[in-house]
């Protein structure tokens, strides 16, 4: 390790961060500014701010990881973060979004539907899924990148966990959203650039696009782990083909990684803040082609590295990527960069994962952090102005710490679980009525409740009793019931969340709407001003 280039580049960038972090900070003077930017955020700050909090250390290093075990059907989840992602999110989610938050004057996504639906509960009841929720997400993404460091660099992994996440909480705590996305911008474009630099080198060293991708396909009897029964037992069908249908290999990779963070996009909230900061919808007309290049190099770049790295180890020491990760697949893309890759891009490349872990932390905890201030202490307090914003700011501390605190404690292969529960998590309890909010107008409030209150509950229900990833961890079900998992039948165990409970949020939302009154002609006229005919101004 040279000390003098790492303290160099680590610095440099750094100091860039805290120039913009200063910036931000000069430039935020309410409560509007602090949560979203004023509403007048350039398109190309907005994009890249939107794809650098979606594509996280998580997506880098714990997606490259699940790539070198599950292989390349991985990559049917890049085509669904560009077409629901960023497609379907910008043009039928954030044009309406963007028009009927200005119309509301909501600040925060709970804040949204709550005006949107006229109840103060679902704010509060929002609030606290995302403030108890969010966490976990937060503590996957902090959990990568000090695995890449402590990988790459030898530095102690609680080291590395502490010193980030401070780093992180003190330009969200001052500079707001402002901050947020002005870092997440420069991170972004040092993430484009060193993702590039990674595919072409990997495909380079390995002879090529075609040689590379027929020596992945030649390791079809290569078993992903150590257990010699892999391919029979998990429907494991060769590294460049999917699993066989309906597999336990095959549910995981279908219904928790790539429907779970695929369709779960929708309803992230620190992503639907991002359509709310900006003044027209031209702004979200010219950041789809910025935000799908950003994601598709960003995602398909680290899967396909991810499972090239089996070529690599393979043919260097005899085992699969996983194998030489001693079994973590989050040290996977880490122990990768060490043995394959120069030094000096070592340390490029980990300034690239530290943009990628702070512009999704610093969104997440700035989320976190207005959800307890102005979401739930707000709503229950009844003070608005500066007071939300001094708690939010307690609220980003609180959200800090216990972000650290399960980084000590998740056990190994973590991250892209974590991140693919939390997405599942939001989808059940909030798309349901997120989508009736901008395309039901006679949606009502008890439907909204119904749908919230059931889809996270069936979640977590599921969480703690049916999904074994989940429930074997948590101990409940085998405590109570003597099994790890309430229902043992293949395929049931691996069987995501979201699956069960999205569609029970979707039917109970429907049901009880038609069970009760509409709402008043005039709160909608109010809600959809400006949105005609399908068309949105």
């Amino acid at each position: 390790m040279d000390l003098m280039i790492l303290s160099m580049v680590v610095l440099i960038f750094l100091l860039i961060n805290a120039y913009v972090g200063y910036v931000a900070w000069r430039r935020t003077k309410s409560a509007e500014d602090y949560m979203v930017a004023g509403r007048e955020t350039h398109p190309f700050i907005m994009a890249l701010s939107y794809g650098s909090t979606f594509i996280s250390t998580a997506a880098i290093v714990g997606f490259g990881g699940v790539a070198a075990n599950y292989g390349m059907g991985i990559l049917w989840l890049v085509f669904l973060n560009i077409l629901i992602g960023i497609f379907i999110a910008f043009v039928f989610f954030g044009k309406r979004t963007r028009r009927m938050g200005h119309n509301l004057g909501a600040l925060t996504f709970p804040e949204f539907l709550s005006k949107r639906f006229n109840s103060k509960f679902i704010q509060y009841f929002s609030g606290a899924v995302i403030f108890i929720g969010m966490p976990l997400y937060a503590s996957v993404v902090l959990v990568g990148m000090a695995r890449f460091v402590e990988t790459t660099l030898q530095i102690d992994y609680n080291i590395a966990l502490i010193v980030m996440a401070i780093i992180v909480a003190l330009y969200v705590i001052f500079g707001g959203i402002r901050g947020v996305m002005y870092t997440d911008a420069l991170q972004g474009s040092i993430m484009f650039f060193g993702m590039i630099f990674l595919v072409v080198t990997t495909y380079w060293m390995l002879g090529g696009v075609t040689d590379a991708n027929q020596a992945l396909t030649n390791l079809v009897n290569v078993i992903p782990t150590n257990a010699t029964s892999m391919a029979t037992a998990t429907g494991f069908t060769g590294w460049t083909s999917m699993p066989a249908l309906g597999s336990a290999f095959w549910w995981t990779l279908v219904s928790s990684l790539i429907l779970g963070v695929g369709i779960g996009v929708l309803s992230q909230p620190q992503l639907v803040v991002r359509f709310m900061t900006v003044k027209t919808n031209r702004e979200l007309n010219r950041g789809v082609l910025i935000g799908a290049v950003f994601i598709f190099v960003m995602t398909f770049g680290a899967y396909v590295v991810g499972a090239l790295s089996n070529v690599y180890f393979f043919q260097t020491t005899g085992q699969t990527a996983v194998q030489a990760a001693g079994g973590n697949l989050d040290k996977v893309i880490p122990t990768f960069i060490t043995a394959a890759m120069p030094l000096w891009f070592a340390y490029i490349f980990m300034v690239a994962l530290l943009s990628a872990a702070m512009s999704t932390l610093s969104s997440q905890f700035h989320v976190q952090g207005t959800a307890f201030g102005r979401d739930i202490y707000e709503t229950l307090v009844r003070k608005t102005g500066g007071s939300s914003v001094r708690v939010a700011r307690i609220g980003i501390v609180i959200a800090v710490f216990i972000a650290v605190i399960l980084g000590f404690i998740l056990p190994a292969s973590v991250v892209a679980v974590g991140t693919a529960m939390w997405f599942g998590i939001t989808a059940a309890a909030f798309l349901a009525i997120y989508v009736a909010a901008l395309y039901w107008k006679r949606a009502t409030k008890e439907g909204a409740i119904a749908g919230l209150i059931s889809g996270a509950l069936v979640s977590l229900i599921w969480l703690v009793f049916g999904f074994k990833k989940s429930a074997e961890g948590l101990g409940v079900s085998k405590a109570l019931l003597g099994q790890s998992t309430v229902i043992t039948t293949v395929p049931w165990p691996t069987v995501d969340p979201m699956i069960i409970a999205l569609p029970v949020a979707v039917v109970m939302t429907i049901v009880v709407t038609l069970l009760t009154k509409p709402p008043e002609k005039e709160f909608l006229d109010k809600c959809f001003n400006g949105i005609r005919s399908g068309k949105e101004e």
